[in-house]
């Protein structure tokens, strides 16, 4: 029973973030933003959305081990399997804006989590513990990240916006429903996959980091998988490129922020690895955007072979 409502729960998820990214979407096409600023915000908040949930409800459950796992290993997918499997099907450019400033961002995001992560190393205490200080904290970068955001949309730095008159395509109260009732999805299969995936990781031995790293992680990326790879076929990969550096940014600013907030969260020292993996991971992806303002075939099929090499690992370390 516990697998069906697994299962259930990632549909929810998936198709609660699927209608969400396409009433969001069209609702911001209506108000003329660019494509990598939608990647970048109501994208990126749409697909971190089942991260987020997921978060806050293992926090109020009593299950912060999934939190941190989760947040981590949503940011190796995102980077490794969705950049990834996107560039192979068609390749993606990289504006140089995204380059020097958004992928940097991402980078101190994950720095900074280490960072707060390490109370054993820095303050000698007995564990390591995201406490609601620290989540104010981590907040506090978050709101420094919408600032420039908006900064972003107020001096519209997309050298072409394509002008929608607000009467045409899907109407504004159908894009509202779409956005209000994905919403509603994502909450409910959030709790689904929490209590499920739990239960599942109990019952095999399994540590709530590790369910958090894989089964959490591979199936509340699944929108941004979906979504980026819709973006790249569609040509639009500014928006796919901005979705993955945008939710990696809102997984660790946003969602371990307000989960921790909610509720102290201890992190394992097996995250740790986990951790300066996905910062590796982070300026790997720099270094192939900065190569050529492109990320090829090649360098996707690099970002694959690095997250079966890791998923290998992490399950014989378990």
């Amino acid at each position: 029973m516990e697998y069906i409502l697994l299962v259930i729960g990632f549909v929810l998820l998936i198709k609660g973030a699927d209608y969400f990214v396409e009433g969001a979407s069209n609702i911001a096409v209506k108000l003329n933003v660019s494509p990598l600023l939608v990647g970048l915000t109501i994208v990126a908040l749409g697909t971190s959305s089942p991260e987020a949930t997921v978060a806050i409800l293992a926090a109020l459950e009593g299950s912060p081990g999934v939190v941190l796992g989760n947040v981590i290993g949503s940011n190796i997918v995102n980077i490794t399997v969705v950049v990834g499997l996107t560039a192979l099907i068609a390749p993606l450019t990289v504006q140089s804006e995204t380059v020097r400033k958004e992928i940097p961002f991402a980078m101190l995001a994950a720095i900074v989590l280490m960072i707060l992560m390490a109370d054993v190393a820095l303050q000698g205490v007995g564990a390591n513990i995201i406490n609601r200080g620290d989540g104010i904290i981590i907040l506090l970068f978050f709101s420094v990240f919408l600032y420039y955001v908006f900064e972003m949309a107020r001096k519209n730095r997309s050298s072409t916006v394509e002008k929608v008159d607000a009467d045409t395509g899907e109407s504004w109260l159908k894009n509202i429903l779409f956005t209000i009732g994905g919403l509603a999805a994502i909450i409910i299969g959030g709790e689904m996959v929490v209590s499920s995936a739990t239960e599942i990781a109990l019952s095999l031995g399994m540590s709530e980091a590790l369910v958090g790293l894989t089964i959490v992680a591979i199936g509340t990326s699944l929108p941004e998988i979906m979504t980026s790879v819709t973006a790249a076929l569609k040509g639009k990969g500014d928006m796919a490129i901005g979705n993955v550096v945008g939710s990696n940014i809102f997984n660790i600013f946003f969602v371990t922020g307000t989960a921790s907030t909610v509720a102290p969260i201890a992190a394992e020292s097996k995250l740790f690895f986990d951790g300066w993996v996905m910062v590796g991971l982070t300026v790997l992806l720099l270094i192939f955007s900065r190569t050529h303002f492109k990320i090829g075939r090649r360098e996707g099929a690099i970002l694959l072979l690095a997250y079966i090499t890791y998923l290998v690992y992490i399950i014989i370390r378990n």
